[in-house]
């Protein structure tokens, strides 16, 4: 008998009927001789609309009662789950996630999880049920519900795998597992059987939508075995996540990921002198918005150009900020692009192997692509191109470094 998690988004239970199904499936694990621990989102297109009600109101919402409002969606979904269990004959029992004292900061709409207190679940799987969990939300030291941003439920489910440790935690979506891109750009892309937690982690870090990187990063830190499967297809193995074994020959390149929700913003003439870096980029990190990547290029009059990029939705709000620092610091010109992708190649085949990123710009290249920036690490190499350029780039790649054939055994 095995302990596992499992957790379904908002397609997999988007209506009474997906409802159902998915308690078709608990049963299998049970019937299987497993115990189980379900945590689910808000049915699909619930927490839009509960949103949508609150832009209604007002444009900019108290955080506390945003958070209040939204983490209504993903109770409805327990205590529907619950019922159609139990209807079953197969006793289950829902949980908001402050009933199962799922314990965040006060960060309101992206809290962190502190702690678990995992005693109240221990019991019901004693008593042989199965235990149903509001994903996405908690609560803080002073008792008021908190959200932990958008996809949250994922890491909702790899907290509660890690405080019960389960066998395994088993994410279930609309795709059947990891592919090496997106099939709807690359209608070849190859289902992985397995990808280690440094390429998930990088793979959702670049766009890949699969899984919300907090939750990788809280399977990786606490070593809990993850895996992606499908809500809709039965029988498959899905992809599993796992920790990069030392004997295993590894491929070059597991995935190309991308991010179409680029903006490149650049400053131009700046003094080149210790301090201008921070005078650029603190005052857009204190406004709280992320930068990805950097480049500076040192001019022959001893000036500066900084160029980075942020989030497409935050393109304004960081130009008027940078605007604001080009004039402090009495630079010659600010400019920007809404317009740029992001490609990226990852795997951690490329620790032992040279060029990948020469074949990477050569294949840009051939293309008559035209790289912007380039951003590399030990298992990564990440280009900016114009967005027009996307689905044409990461064709070739997938193309040029064979990722639609199944490596050899």
């Amino acid at each position: 008998m095995a302990l596992i998690v499992q957790k379904y988004g908002g397609t997999s239970v988007g209506t009474v009927e997906k409802i159902e199904n998915v308690a078709e499936k608990i049963i299998a694990s049970r019937d299987a001789g497993h115990d189980v621990v379900v945590v689910v989102s808000a049915m699909s297109g619930e927490t839009n609309r509960l949103i949508e009600m609150a832009n209604q109101i007002t444009d900019s919402p108290e955080p506390r009662e945003y958070d209040v409002l939204v983490a209504t969606g993903e109770q409805v979904t327990i205590a529907l789950l619950s019922m159609a269990l139990n209807k079953r004959g197969y006793p289950a029992r829902s949980y908001t996630g402050p009933q199962v004292h799922i314990l965040t900061d006060n960060s309101h709409t992206k809290a962190r999880i502190l702690d678990i207190d995992e005693s109240r679940m221990r019991s019901d799987l004693d008593a042989g049920r199965v235990v149903v969990v509001a994903g996405f939300q908690g609560r803080d030291e002073q008792g008021n519900i908190t959200t932990l941003g958008r996809g949250g439920s994922d890491t909702t489910a790899v907290a509660l795998a890690a405080a019960l440790k389960a066998d395994e935690c088993q994410i279930y979506t609309d795709v059947d597992g990891v592919y090496t891109t997106d099939p709807r750009v690359v209608p070849e892309a190859r289902r992985l059987d397995c990808i280690t937690f440094e390429e998930m982690l990088e793979m959702a870090s670049l766009g890949s939508k699969v899984l919300q990187i907090r939750s990788v990063e809280f399977a990786g830190k606490y070593n809990v075995r993850l895996r992606v499967l499908s809500s809709f297809d039965e029988g498959g193995e899905g992809t599993l996540i796992t920790f990069e074994e030392d004997e295993m020959e590894q491929p070059v390149i597991s995935g190309i990921a991308f991010n179409r929700d680029e903006a490149k913003l650049t400053i131009l003439g700046v003094p080149d002198e210790p301090g201008t870096a921070y005078a650029i980029l603190g005052a857009i990190g204190e406004a709280n918005i992320e930068i990805d990547m950097i480049i500076q290029n040192i001019a022959a009059d001893s000036t500066t150009d900084f160029t980075f990029t942020v989030h497409r939705n935050d393109y304004d709000k960081a130009m008027v900020i940078l605007e604001k620092t080009a004039k402090a610091l009495g630079a010659r010109e600010v400019s920007g692009d809404r317009a740029i992708v992001k490609i990226s190649l990852v795997g951690v085949g490329m620790r032992s192997h040279a060029g990948v990123a020469s074949k990477m710009f050569k294949t840009l290249a051939e293309e008559g692509i035209n790289i912007r920036m380039i951003s590399t690490s030990e298992i990564k190499v990440s280009v900016v191109v114009e967005e027009k350029y996307l689905e044409l780039g990461v064709r070739a790649l997938h193309s040029a470094f064979g990722l639609a054939e199944t490596p050899a055994i």
